[in-house]
């Protein structure tokens, strides 16, 4: 059996905000945004080059905003991701070495989670 991962729900307390760090300051596609009823709006964007979106919205899920943690994104260039998003006004963390790759942090506006993760050269 193949199961993909295609998409992760993300909570935010306000949609329009969520929407414009994530596409105006991380980069991300806007995919799509339909409000189904005055209850369920859907917005669906992908990170570049990813095969997994993230989703916002109203009546998506019921987790509190701010309380994703440890997404992982993983980029070829650590260092030149981290200058692209603080160059895009996203607050990041110092590039910390580890054996296991080497990671940058950031947030979204009401505190989800993100961490990119450069892979260490396996030869």
């Amino acid at each position: 059996m193949e199961m993909k991962l295609e998409v992760v729900p993300i909570p935010v307390s306000d949609v329009d905000r969520a929407k414009a760090f994530y596409t105006e300051q991380a980069g991300f596609n806007a995919d799509h945004d339909h409000v189904v009823s005055d209850e369920i709006r859907f917005v669906q964007l992908t990170p570049p080059g990813s095969a997994c979106s993230i989703s916002l919205g109203k009546g998506i899920v019921d987790t509190p905003p701010g309380s994703i943690q440890g997404v992982m994104l993983v980029v070829a260039d650590v260092h030149a991701a981290r200058a692209e998003l603080a160059r895009r006004g996203v607050e990041v963390s110092d590039v910390q070495e580890f054996p296991w790759g080497s990671f940058v942090f950031f947030s979204d506006p009401d505190g989800n989670g993100w961490a990119l993760q450069q892979i260490p050269d396996r030869n």
